[in-house]
């Protein structure tokens, strides 16, 4: 008997059968939430599902795990009993309002983070109601925070203990937000300039295939990628970030483990952080409101173990570490000298409401140029101290300045430097 080939469909979604069947459809930056529509990227019933990825950023994998060990049942749906914020955020015009594209149409301010995303109980009360499985992708609690440089800063009398920000233990009262990724997959292709099918195509493969739904559900226009959160710590009254009256003062970093957390002096980012948490503290005891945006995108957005790889290549080239060679090193390494880009850094800005900032505790103008390009003003720009700055990490401070890093247009060492010019600048 002949061999007859048979026709075989393959279905290339992590969903079989749930091909364009729709979901709750989302207007993103509608002010209805209601019109605007839930964001359901649980699995607990894939029929109400209207995004791509899943809940906890980073951590997905994880509770992945969890359920293959049999320690987490899949079904769980998370009680959210007194969870809601302690303080309230928004609504603020950034939420709906656009920002004029250059090569194409407007997009909207916030298009990385879902705004509702903290007040789900509230926003979406009927579809709760209903059964739909919506989770909070903002949390908004109170905290402490004691570091020993600013107690340091205490003890030297630049902070004042007034029993209510700074209290006499040296605490720091803090108000804190965590926040996961929600991404608007049309208004982060227009931020970056790129078409939504080569923004959804690159996703797809360079995640070795791990949402198909990015290739097979153009239908499905949020995705909830598996990177890290972004924490903010308020100093004052949140609300003061958003009143125009109020002096404000803003650090954003990213993420740093090896300086933040265990103080190693290769670079400038705990005493930059700190100095930036100081003067928001002051900031606020002057009645004003201050904020640490802290982003998870260690090593420029390239990972701890490239990161490391490329202090090794800077340390044993030939003449030693220095600023000629300090960006160029990680661009052999990478391929690339910096993978954070800050397009969407100013979307949690928007978030809180903020439209101008007194105070911006950054030399960087990657960061000053996202922020102003969005619409928020910035009128004054604080370098780290030189007594701040690491003897180790002098060489990083070298080669960001010489290469325009804080004073735009300024070349130094021009023959040297010219291949890092207005690149990978950022701390």
């Amino acid at each position: 008997m002949p061999h007859t080939a048979r026709k075989t469909h393959v279905v290339l979604t992590s969903h079989p059968g749930q091909i364009r069947k729709p979901g709750v459809s989302i207007d993103w930056a509608h002010k209805d939430p209601m019109k605007r529509g839930p964001v359901v990227a649980s699995t607990t019933n894939l029929d109400h599902r209207n995004a791509i990825g899943s809940h906890s950023g980073s951590y997905t994998v994880y509770r992945a795990l969890a359920t293959a060990a049999g320690a987490l049942n899949a079904e769980h749906r998370p009680d959210l009993t007194n969870t809601s914020p302690v303080e309230p955020i928004g609504p603020y015009n950034g939420w709906f309002e656009s920002i004029p594209g250059k090569n194409g149409p407007d997009y909207a301010k916030i298009v990385s983070i879902d705004p509702f995303g903290a007040v789900i109980a509230d926003a979406f009360k009927s579809y709760l109601e209903q059964g739909y499985d919506i989770r909070p992708t903002i949390a908004v609690t109170k905290a402490h925070i004691k570091m020993p440089e600013l107690t340091d800063a205490i003890n030297k009398g630049r902070l004042k203990v007034d029993g209510e920000l700074v209290l006499a233990s040296h605490d720091i009262v803090v108000t804190k937000a965590a926040i996961e990724p929600v991404w608007y997959l049309p208004g982060v292709a227009a931020r970056f300039g790129v078409s939504e099918g080569d923004l959804r195509k690159a996703l797809f493969q360079h995640t070795g295939g791990m949402f198909p739904e990015l290739v097979t559900r153009p239908d499905l226009k949020v995705f909830l990628p598996p990177i890290g959160s972004t924490t903010v710590y308020f100093f004052g009254d949140p609300r003061g970030l958003s009143n125009p009256n109020k002096e404000v003062t803003i650090r954003v970093h990213d993420e740093c483990n090896g300086s933040d957390v265990f103080g190693s002096d290769i670079c400038t980012c705990r005493p930059y952080l700190v100095h930036g948490i100081e003067e928001a503290v002051k900031t606020a005891q002057k009645g004003g409101s201050g904020a640490i945006v802290y982003y998870r995108k260690e090593g420029r957005a390239l990972g701890e173990v490239t990161k490391f790889l490329v202090y090794n290549a800077r340390k044993r080239q030939q003449g030693g570490d220095s600023a000629a060679t300090y960006f160029l090193r990680t661009e052999c390494v990478a391929g690339v000298q910096d993978m954070r880009f800050q397009q969407l850094m100013p979307d949690v800005l928007h978030w809180l409401g903020v439209t101008k900032i007194d105070n911006f505790i950054s030399m960087s103008d990657m960061k000053h140029d996202a922020i102003v390009g969005s619409g928020i003003k910035i009128i004054n720009r604080v370098e780290i101290p030189a007594e701040l700055i690491p003897e180790d990490a002098h060489v990083e401070m070298e080669a960001k300045k010489a290469a325009g890093y804080f004073t735009p247009g300024k070349v130094l060492e021009e023959d040297k430097l010219k291949k890092v010019k207005g690149r990978g600048l950022d701390e």
